[in-house]
């Protein structure tokens, strides 16, 4: 079982339907550190989002911290969510985790096509970090 994952649903089962759950998301992008201004370029945006998302990691200690941002409210929540699940975490452990709490929380089937799309690109990219971090350590 994934502690952060359980808390993440155990949060979103508090309300009983999607608008406060929208909220709670918006409440969540105050919860995301401040990104530099120099990963807010091109280089850093995913493609496929909708709104601009920005992410890059970084490799300490073998763990992979990540640093996101987005100029869309609900989308800043949504990748707070991921950053808190799979900052911290070995380039392995990124590649093997199951994202189970975004189908228990009932993300993506409340989520617009293209915010829907802007989340499968968000984790692919975190992902490709960790993929990229685990080549170079092997």
């Amino acid at each position: 079982m994934d502690r952060i994952q359980e808390e993440i649903i155990e949060e979103f089962s508090m309300f009983d339907d999607w608008l406060d759950r929208y909220d709670y998301l918006i409440q969540l992008s105050d919860t995301l550190p401040a990104i530099d201004e120099t990963h807010r370029t091109d280089r850093y945006v995913i493609e496929g989002c909708q709104s601009r998302v920005w992410v890059d990691a970084e490799l300490r200690d073998g763990r992979v911290y990540y640093a996101a941002d987005s100029d869309a409210i609900i989308t800043k929540g949504i990748i707070a969510l991921l950053v808190r699940v799979l900052n911290g975490r070995t380039p392995q452990e990124i590649l093997d985790t199951e994202l189970y709490f975004i189908d228990r929380i009932g993300l993506s089937e409340n989520l617009s096509p293209t915010r829907s799309n802007g989340l499968v690109a968000m984790i692919r990219q975190m992902r490709m970090y960790a993929l990229a971090f685990s080549t170079k350590n092997s």
